[in-house]
């Protein structure tokens, strides 16, 4: 896979996995600030793409504080995550490494749980 991405397979569909995630976000007071569905995009401009939704959130508690510390982690934050279907229906969830942002970003090493979190709210919401 690409470096620095972490992709999960999700056991659900792509339109399931997505309202889960949602669910998940919302009953841990995460704010979404959008959901894009980019084939959707892609069609109203008569492209195709594959099922494909960007989710992009976050909890400016959390994320203040990182890009405090290490200003040029605004350019990836709020966290983000690419809900995708491939060529076979297999449905993933795809998202920059928490370990990727810190160092791309010199993130200290105190302020990396506060993205790291994204690791376990996937893999809630492919359980």
């Amino acid at each position: 896979m690409t470096p620095g991405i972490t992709t999960v397979a999700s056991p659900h569909s792509l339109t399931d996995t997505v309202f889960r995630f949602e669910q998940l976000l919302n009953s841990k007071g995460v704010k979404i600030f959008a959901v894009i569905d980019q084939a959707r995009e892609a069609e109203s401009v008569g492209l195709h793409l594959r099922p494909t939704v960007l989710m992009i959130f976050g909890n400016p508690k959390a994320g203040t504080p990182v890009m405090i510390a290490a200003p040029t982690a605004a350019v990836d934050l709020p966290l983000k995550a690419l809900i995708w279907q491939d060529d076979n229906g297999k449905v993933w969830i795809s998202y920059d490494a928490p370990a990727y942002l810190q160092s791309r970003h010199n993130i200290p090493q105190e302020l990396l749980p506060n993205i790291a979190v994204i690791d376990a709210l996937v893999a809630q919401a492919v359980a």
